[in-house]
């Protein structure tokens, strides 16, 4: 138990010196957005994905078998315009691959934007989701979530890839027990767990009062994240180096 808090601890307050800075927290930070906009998606776009590509493809599937309730066109939308994030996101990380920060930073400023766009669409369709709307943000939040995980991938902190679970979940049952041992960060696996877990569930809940609150609060996440990656990224800074 000792373990896991103190691996916890320097998850969330990393001590000087740590390999990855500050990009533990403001990862978690960005599992708590994947959560948010899982909510959005799911539940008031029409059963469709946009950050989390392996439920999308297997309703694409149901979708094409005749299943009610989901849409093959809007799973198609969702993939298309996550793959053209994570295209984007592969070449932040081309550009900026001297630098971590900056290279998050960056990544999460054009999120604002997209997420800032998202927000504008919303609050002009006063929250309700027509076709036009719906379609909107597919893309909107789909091309803000490919850009995320496309950087989550290239920035190589362990456990926290921001968009998946399966792994982490794996790694946690897996490498514990008699045959694996202690398992490594179990702290920060279950930090990652318990923010996608509980921003899903704050999603659902504020979704009740409008869509537009959801995103505002997912934006206002962004910014702060990359505000503070800004004013971090010094250079040298000895944590922003490839790993």
């Amino acid at each position: 138990m000792r373990t896991l808090l103190v691996d916890a601890a320097r998850t969330l307050v990393p001590p000087k010196g740590d390999r990855h800075g500050p990009l533990p927290p403001v990862m978690l930070a960005l599992t708590v957005v994947t959560g948010l906009v899982d909510a959005v998606s799911f539940l008031g776009l029409g059963h469709v994905f946009v950050a989390n590509m392996t439920g999308n493809v297997v309703f694409l599937g149901f979708a094409l078998a005749g299943a009610e309730g989901l849409s093959a066109l809007a799973s198609v939308v969702s993939l298309a315009a996550f793959l053209t994030g994570a295209l984007a996101g592969g070449r932040f990380g081309v550009r900026f691959a001297m630098h971590r920060g900056r290279l998050l930073a960056s990544a999460m400023t054009v999120q604002v934007v997209l997420f800032a766009g998202a927000l504008g669409t919303t609050v002009a369709g006063h929250d309700k989701v027509g076709t036009a709307v719906q379609y909107s943000l597919i893309v909107l939040l789909g091309l803000a979530m490919g850009l995320q995980n496309a950087v989550a991938r290239r920035l190589g902190v362990p456990d926290l890839t921001t968009t998946v679970l399966t792994l982490t979940l794996t790694g946690l049952a897996a490498d514990s027990g008699p045959a694996g041992g202690a398992a490594p960060r179990p702290g920060r696996r279950i930090l990652s767990v318990l923010a996608m877990f509980l921003s899903a569930l704050v999603g659902a809940v504020l979704l009740k009062i409008g869509l537009s609150l959801v995103l505002a609060v997912a934006l206002a996440l962004l910014a702060t994240g990359a505000a503070v990656l800004w004013r971090l990224s010094v250079p040298g800074a000895g944590w922003a180096a490839a790993p």
